[in-house]
């Protein structure tokens, strides 16, 4: 079939598709969406735009309900029973690619019914309408009813429109409200919109509510006069009686009644209870006028913003129309994603700092539940700008102003979300490291090269984040989990080396969007790769300064790091030569690492220092060593408060840490959450204590919920606390002075609580972890490590993920020398690989890659080789971990190949020529 022949069937088609007015399933953050996106303007485009959507709808609700004809033999039909099951949201993606094979359709198409929670179980006795806004009328002759009805009413709106000015365009500002003659003209209030939706479903006529909705959310001016609070006390006692009448119908629960209002007298939790009897009406009824009332609406708020000086209306007004129209239940239809939300983001984006400040703090105070659902509507207009979006060179993402606007409005709520949730005093804090530049020629050559001294400057805090006085390390638990914030499609679909040019690039009038500047958003994966290039280009500067520096004379050239160890006096030697290397020049410790092991043959192309670094852990960390000790219940290594070694050994431990993150090499360490936060900044706390002793912490926190009176007696504790060293010798410590005589009692157990916790985790072993964070700053302070990930990111960083999924290990890799998916030895190599034990994995993992963590995102991230190396042989196994490459004879049997794998894995230490 010709491809022209699709859009031709979809154009014959269009006018059915349009007029059936149907909602689109709601799409899930990270999925895809079965609406194309709407780039076109000329009118011929949107109808065809119009008509493969209606197409896409039909292949989504033909995969999922089937066309109804038992003897179906459609292979895309449910009906058929070839089709697999799907969730909506696998049916919606498949539903796009089913719509470019130009696949078969069903004559008998599935009757198109939005999946939600509310009617997927059936409606409810004598219910009339659905929490979605679809009709459950059993009576098919009332659905056609209505469906004619707004048939009819869109018609009577269009005619009437060409009468009147395009509001979109012309924005009418100085509106005289007092001409309003019809009763539709009058301002919004919660008893009002009870009024029209119940009029609206009792006699099934939405004229006059859709005519309120358009005439209110058209203009501000209107909107930012409705829901106000009544300030004297008739007033009240009137709304709270009407309240009460309202009350069976909006399924208002009077205890989770929020009293207090923001900005000039909006009520906010009237709003909200109005909506809530909005949502009872079938969206059908309105959908599309208030849409497009939206629309104007963002339009005209943005104006308002550009120039609030000229016509009038306070920042206040504005805030209010904003916060009232996120307040409008989802509309659950594809429009409200591609028109009116998009308009409404490009309004927020227009508020000053200070407004987009108070927008977050009212969101966050009143709006809770408004803030999931905002966040939702947000990732679904992301998802289907992306996935039904074809950029390139021409075209990035980052010029998409659907999605950055977007993430521009995420970004008040990521901070909102924070606000709502516990958030810890800002005042915890370790003290900032200073590193002093010991390059002589440093200044010099920034005139030579200016990104050089670009990167010596860490991106500058966020304005919103300084105006709100908020910082992602004291949010203990926030309202929303951070990870709901990541999108995984915009994030596979970003071209990191162009975004992080973007974000480096510091003149005001060419900067460009920078997903890194709004890193909430992607994922540790996306952006572990932002931060791998941006070390690469500083190994890279610092090897040309290198080269300079000798090319003058005032230092021989050293392009790279290198450190030779022997394997007998691994920690000896490498510490040696980093103090060194540390001394003389800091600078030194961001050119690329090179490992040589004494006496051996391998070329580090990264594979040997992934074993160095793996190697030098587990010496350093073993308590034998005496630096750092285990915690007996959660296995976690920490600081030993009482080791004999000096604080430079601290500090150069510090530096491996860093050289690990900056090489991108991952670690088997096992700290506690609260070392990472310590690294970012944020001093440990009570709530840290759960992660390092569950033991201590679940005992404290008895301490703390305990009511009586008589704390003294039932626990008997002072002020002077007992704890051990690595030898298990008993250490008292007075918390206070002659803390041995001060009892803990009701009044200062918090206190007695906070300065336990302080001690253990700050100041027993402050001038250890005060070593060992600057080393770690010596070689990750001029990054962007702290400005793009937050703690419990950075251990995924450090440690890798956790998933140890070998299934997407054997999705991800490729073969070569002649051996394909299909070959036997292959099949027999992951039959043998999927029955290993966890730590022969590890071992596996270890042998072809030289370290046995799991790459931030998983496995899928890890691009293994597996090539032919000659026939059936007695050899056995081997691997460039340089490269990933494992090197596999073609065994003649699947004993044979077992055998001779766990025998290579099992004893793999060593680099030799292969």
């Amino acid at each position: 079939m010709n491809p022209n022949s699709k859009t031709d069937e979809a154009s014959r088609g269009s006018e059915e598709a349009s007029s059936n007015n149907n909602t689109t399933p709601t799409i899930p953050k990270g999925h895809t969406s079965i609406c194309p996106a709407a780039s076109p303007n000329s009118s011929r485009d949107i109808m065809k735009r119009a008509a493969a959507r209606g197409l896409i709808e039909k292949y989504f609700y033909q995969l999922l309900d089937g066309c109804g004809n038992p003897t179906c033999d459609n292979e895309y039909c449910a009906s058929s029973g070839e089709a697999r099951n799907l969730t909506p949201n696998e049916a919606a993606a498949e539903a796009i690619k089913l719509f470019y094979k130009d696949a078969r359709l069903c004559d008998i198409q599935p009757p198109k019914v939005a999946r939600t929670e509310a009617n997927s179980h059936g409606p409810s006795e004598g219910s009339t309408c659905t929490c979605n806004g679809n009709a459950t009328d059993e009576s098919s002759d009332d659905e056609k009813k209505i469906e004619s009805m707004s048939a009819s009413t869109s018609g009577n709106k269009e005619s009437k429109e060409k009468d009147k000015p395009d509001t979109s365009q012309n924005i009418s500002l100085q509106s005289d409200h007092k001409s309003l003659s019809h009763d539709n003209g009058a301002l919004l209030t919660e008893e009002r919109m009870y009024e029209l939706c119940q009029e609206c479903i009792d006699n099934k006529r939405p004229e006059p509510l859709i005519r309120a909705l358009g005439e209110v959310f058209i203009d501000p001016i209107i909107l930012s006069k409705c829901f106000r609070s009544k300030t004297n006390v008739e007033q009240s006692v009137d709304t709270r009686q009407k309240d009460k009448e309202s009350k069976a119908m909006c399924s208002r629960d009077p205890d989770k009644d929020v009293d207090s209002v923001s900005g000039p007298g909006l009520d906010i939790a009237s709003c909200q209870r109005a909506f809530k009897c909005l949502a009872k009406v079938p969206s059908d009824y309105y959908s599309s006028a208030l849409v497009t009332a939206l629309t104007t609406l963002g339009k005209n708020v943005a104006m308002q913003l550009r120039f609030i000086r000229f016509y009038g209306m306070t920042l206040e007004d504005l805030l209010n129309c904003i916060i009232i129209a996120f307040e409008i239940p989802d509309l659950g239809c594809s429009d409200y994603l591609e028109v009116a939300l998009p308009a409404l983001c490009d309004a927020v984006d227009n508020l000053p700092i200070e407004g987009q400040a108070k927008l977050a703090r009212i969101w966050a105070q009143h709006c809770k539940e408004t803030l999931r659902t905002v966040l939702d509507n947000l990732q679904q207009l992301i998802t289907l700008r992306v996935m039904s979006t074809s950029y390139s060179v021409g075209y990035l993402v980052q010029d998409d102003e659907s999605v950055t606007m977007a993430t521009k409005l995420m970004k008040v709520i990521y901070y909102a979300n924070m606000l709502a949730g516990v958030m810890e005093p800002n005042t915890l804090r370790e003290e900032p490291v200073v590193i002093p530049n010991h390059d002589p020629l440093g200044d010099a050559l920034d005139h030579l090269y200016p990104p050089l001294k670009n990167s010596k400057q860490s991106q500058p805090e966020d304005p919103l984040a300084i105006e709100l006085d908020i910082n992602v390390l004291d949010a203990r638990k926030p309202l929303i989990p951070f990870e709901d914030f990541y999108n995984e499609p915009l994030s596979d679909t970003i071209e990191m080396d162009i975004d992080l040019a973007n974000c480096k690039t510091d003149v005001i009038l060419v900067r460009k969007f920078s997903f890194l500047r709004y890193p909430f958003i992607l994922t540790p994966a996306t952006k572990s790769l932002g931060l791998y290039y941006e070390n690469r280009i500083r190994m890279y500067s610092e090897r040309r300064v290198s080269l300079l520096h000798a090319v003058v004379g005032a230092a021989p050239a050293a392009p790279y790091l290198r450190l030779r160890v022997r394997r007998s006096h691994l920690i000896d030697d490498a510490l040696v030569e980093l103090e060194m290397i540390a001394m003389e020049s800091a600078s030194d410790l961001k050119k690329q690492l090179v490992v040589e092991f004494e006496g051996e043959q391998g070329v580090d192309e990264g594979g040997v220092s992934k074993e160095f670094f793996q190697l030098i852990v587990e010496e350093i960390f073993n308590p034998d060593y005496g630096m750092f000790t285990q915690q007996p219940d959660s296995h976690t290594v920490w600081f030993n408060p009482t080791s004999f070694e000096t604080e430079a050994q601290f500090t150069l431990i510090g530096i491996v840490l860093g050289l690990a993150i900056y090489n991108n090499i991952i670690l088997p360490v096992n700290f506690p959450m609260v070392v990472y936060r310590k690294l970012m900044g944020k001093k440990g706390s009570f709530e840290d204590l759960a992660d390092w002793n569950m033991t201590l912490y679940n005992g404290l926190k008895d301490l703390l919920q305990y009511e009586g009176d008589d704390v003294e007696e039932a626990y008997c504790q002072t002020f002077r606390i007992c704890y051990q060293d690595v030898f298990g010798n008993n250490i008292f410590h007075e918390l206070k002075p002659d803390g041995d005589s001060i009892f803990v009692t009701k009044e200062n157990k918090e206190e007695f609580v906070n300065m336990y916790a302080d001690f253990l985790l700050n100041s027993s072993v402050d001038s250890q972890f005060r070593a060992f964070r600057r080393g770690f700053v010596m070689v990750t302070g001029e990054s962007q490590l702290a400005a793009l990930f937050r703690p419990e990111e950075v251990e995924t960083l450090v440690c890798g993920s956790k998933n140890f999924d070998f299934n997407e290990l054997e999705k991800s890799t490729d073969y070569d020398g002649g051996y394909t998916s299909s070959s036997e030895t292959i099949k027999d190599f992951w039959s043998i690989v999927h029955s290993l034990s966890l730590e022969d994995k590890r071992k596996l993992l270890q042998f072809t890659t030289g370290s046995d963590r799991v790459p931030v995102g998983g496995l899928s991230h890890l691009k293994l080789v597996i090539a032919r190396n000659g026939p059936d042989s007695d050899r056995l196994p081997t691997a460039h971990t340089c490269f990933n490459v494992l090197l596999l004879p073609e065994y003649e049997n699947k004993e044979k190949l077992q055998d001779r794998l766990l025998k290579a894995i099992s004893y793999s230490k060593g680099f030799g020529m292969l």
